[in-house]
Formats: structure tokens, sequence, C-alpha cells
């Protein structure tokens, strides 16, 4: 039924923080800008490669993003990366703050998390 994951949406509480964060800090290509007036918002389409991946937006007053303890919802965003240590050196070059890597019992797997600039965390997953 399902081909793929089409985006991502994240509503962000600075705008130009965040793009800058999505942007210049992780990577991610502007497809697409736009300023929607009748809803005093940005919607900036992102993508990893050639993949359209985000979609950032700014609404204004929107509420703060529910955290620790976890509620419930969407839990994080994961990316994979080919090399964890590598990736982190990149974000922390950077000025992104990143979790101390652990290992997925299950797979075996190297992982690590950090945050946004609204606290969404992110995953990195070596692949």
């Amino acid at each position: 039924m399902f081909q793929s994951i089409h985006h991502i949406a994240i509503i962000c509480s600075n705008y130009e923080i965040s793009k800058q964060f999505y942007v210049e800090k992780l990577g991610f290509s502007i497809l697409a800008e736009t300023y929607r007036e009748e809803r005093q918002s940005y919607k900036l389409d992102l993508a990893l490669g050639d993949h359209y991946v985000i979609e950032l937006f700014s609404f204004p007053d929107a509420p703060k993003r529910p955290s620790y303890p976890e509620a419930q919802g969407l839990r994080h965003l994961a990316f994979s990366v080919e090399n964890i240590e590598e990736t982190i050196e990149k974000l922390e070059g950077n000025g992104i703050k990143v979790e101390p890597v652990r290992k997925d019992p299950l797979t075996e797997k190297l992982f690590a998390f950090f945050g946004d600039p609204d606290g969404l965390p992110i995953e990195l997953y070596e692949t």
C-alpha cells in the first residue's frame, strides 16, 4: 500500500535558527522556501541528497513539544550514517552536542542522539 516516507513535518519555535541548523549545520539542501502571509508562516522544503525529507514550518504561538518524560507520539527522527564517529566529529565541529555512543542490544549497531534547536531528538544510526 505505501511506497516510502514522503516527508517529515517539523514546527520550529525560531525559523531562522532552525533553518540555519538544518541547512548549515546538518547539510540539508533547500528545495523551496515559501512565506504564507495568511498564516504568518514560513514553509521550508529540505532535501537530503536528492530526496525531499523535511518540511520545516514556523507557526506563531505554537505550543512547546512535550518532553521528558517522553510523551506519546513521534519519539525521534533517525538518520543512517556510514561512520558514526566521523559524523559526530563533524556535528561537534558545528557546535552540536551529541550524547555518548551506545550499542543497540538487538542489532549490535552503534547509535547516538542529539537535539535540534527545539529539543527534537535526532538519532544517528550507523549502518
